[in-house]
């Protein structure tokens, strides 16, 4: 039995529709990734997932639970570390993580056991007895994952767990929530705005735009589905006005975008495109520094369901 299911799950809010008919279906010990610029409606999902917000349209259940009629027992079966945590800075990293087995009703000593051992995972032993307050944004990030494991959940839900963070960070909080699927077998449901993050963690993934699911399935399969390769050029000099259907003409390209003096596309073959691709730059005035032919990206699929870059929206 799957360990998340969503089937038609919407969300208004007034006229506003947020979550447009998701549909997803996560299997135990899987790493689930919803990814998206923000706004895209992916909290306002994990909100109703994790029963924080109720679904004004269709149906979901977690760890087998019913997110309306049985709330309970799915938050008594899930962790969750929203994109906002709300620690308090002034008690220390052992004091919360010991509260909350407190208030998830786990017995003292087995609690102090289960937070001592979760810092230690998460690589904050050597500051449990520090304020949060004092905590650096990957510290915080790491203590509220590990007060969401208090209880042992079988499915966890993070929502951006690497906004903000720096890449030395970033690269921890990868490895940890690697770690939980391999040693745990954890569910995890992660949604980020990070390309990289969504291909290397997931295995699958669904990508969301205004609130719908454009594309969905594992990241291998979804570049692979784009036949050809990845054209970059980056230009010598600043010409973003003269590349505006500068390729229209050349045999093999599409999907061709410009940003800040790099041109990016589509190529049925990458290689042999080259030439003709610089010339028809050269017959606009325009010389290239550089030119790198690559597979294709979890951004060209992006880009070839929503009609524009990630980057694009994002910015």
């Amino acid at each position: 039995m799957p360990a998340i299911v969503a089937e038609g799950l919407e969300r208004a809010f007034g006229e506003v529709l947020a979550v447009q008919g998701i549909e997803i279906s996560v299997e135990e010990s899987e790493i689930f990734g919803f990814l998206g610029p923000n706004g895209a409606g992916k909290t306002t999902t994990v909100r109703m997932l994790t029963t924080l917000l109720l679904p004004t349209g269709g149906s979901a259940s977690v760890a087998g639970h019913d997110v309306r009629s049985e709330a309970r027992a799915v938050r008594a079966s899930i962790g969750v570390a929203l994109q906002e945590a709300a620690l308090d800075p002034l008690m220390t990293g052992r004091e919360l993580i010991r509260l909350q087995a407190t208030l998830q009703g786990i017995p003292t000593a087995e609690g102090r056991k289960r937070a001592d051992d979760l810092l230690e995972r998460v690589g904050l032993d050597h500051a449990a007895d520090r304020r949060v307050g004092t905590y650096s944004g990957g510290m915080q990030r790491r203590l509220d994952v590990a007060i969401g494991l208090i209880h042992t959940p079988s499915v966890l839900f993070l929502d951006e767990p690497t906004t903000g963070l720096d890449p030395e960070a970033r690269a921890d909080m990868w490895q940890q929530i690697e770690l939980l699927r391999d040693e745990q077998r954890m569910t995890i449901l992660l949604t980020t705005h990070y390309l990289e993050e969504a291909d290397r963690l997931a295995a699958e993934v669904a990508i969301v735009d205004r609130g719908r699911i454009v594309v969905q399935g594992a990241p291998g399969r979804l570049k692979s589905d784009l036949q050809g390769d990845t054209l970059e050029v980056e230009l010598a000099a600043d010409g973003d006005a003269r590349l505006e259907g500068a390729l229209s003409g050349v045999e093999g390209i599409d999907l061709v975008t410009h940003e800040r003096g790099t041109l990016r596309a589509r190529a049925r073959d990458g290689a042999a495109s080259i030439p003709a691709v610089l010339a028809a730059l050269e017959a606009r005035g325009l010389a290239a520094r550089s030119v790198t032919v690559a597979r294709p990206s979890l951004d060209e699929v992006y880009l070839r369901h929503v009609g524009r870059s990630f980057a694009e929206v994002a910015a």
